[in-house]
C-alpha cells in the first residue's frame, strides 16, 4: 500500500514474526495537502453545496461503519490485519482513507486546525492520564485513583491499574 513504510513486507500480506513491526507514515501528503486535494476534488464536481458539516459528519460515520465491517467476525488473536490478504489490506487502506478524507473535510469546513487540535488534545490527555496513574490501565481518567501516589520508576502497571472504580459523580466525557 502506498504511503507507508513497511520493512517487513506485511503490507503485501506476509505474516510478520511479531506484532511490533516497525512502521512510520510517509512525510507526504500532509494533512494540508489532503485538505487541498479534497477541496479541489469536490469543487471540480460542484459538491461543495453538499458538504455541510452535518453531511460530512454523517458520511464520516458511514465510512467508519464500512471500516468496522472489515473487522467484524475476524478473530481477536494473532497478528490481525498484518496477516490479512492483499485484497483485505487494500480494502482496509481504502476505508481508512475515506475516514481520513471526511475527517479532514469536516475539520476544514468547521475551521479546525486539525494538527494543532491534535497537539492540544494530546496535552490534555497527558494531564488526564499521568503515566504513574494510568500505566497498564484501561480506566477512563475519571476512574483513575487521584490520591497522591508517588510516580513509579518501574515500567509495571500503576497501583490499582487492574481495577476501575466508577466515578461517584457519574462524570461523562471523552478521553
Amino acid at each position: 500500500m502506498p504511503g507507508g513504510s513497511d520493512p517487513e513486507g506485511a503490507a503485501a500480506g506476509a505474516a510478520p514474526s511479531g506484532q511490533d513491526v516497525p512502521f512510520s507514515f510517509s512525510p507526504e501528503p500532509t494533512l494540508e495537502d489532503i485538505r487541498r486535494l479534497q477541496t479541489e476534488f469536490a469543487a471540480e464536481r460542484d459538491w461543495d453545496q453538499f458538504h455541510k458539516p452535518r453531511n460530512l459528519l454523517l458520511a464520516l460515520v458511514g465510512e467508519v461503519g464500512e471500516l468496522a465491517e472489515l473487522f467484524q467476525w475476524k478473530p481477536d488473536g494473532g497478528p490481525g490485519p498484518l496477516s490479512w490478504s492483499e485484497a483485505e489490506r487494500g480494502a482496509l487502506g481504502e476505508e481508512l482513507s475515506d475516514v481520513l478524507i471526511y475527517l479532514v473535510a469536516l475539520a476544514s469546513r468547521c475551521h479546525i486546525d486539525l494538527p494543532q487540535a491534535v497537539l492540544a488534545k494530546i496535552e490534555t490527555n497527558r494531564r488526564h492520564y499521568p503515566v504513574h496513574l494510568a500505566r497498564g490501565s484501561s480506566c477512563k481518567y475519571t476512574e483513575l485513583p487521584h490520591e497522591d501516589i508517588p510516580k513509579a520508576e518501574s515500567l509495571g502497571p500503576a497501583p490499582g491499574a487492574a481495577e476501575c472504580a466508577p466515578d461517584p459523580k457519574g462524570a461523562e466525557g471523552t478521553n
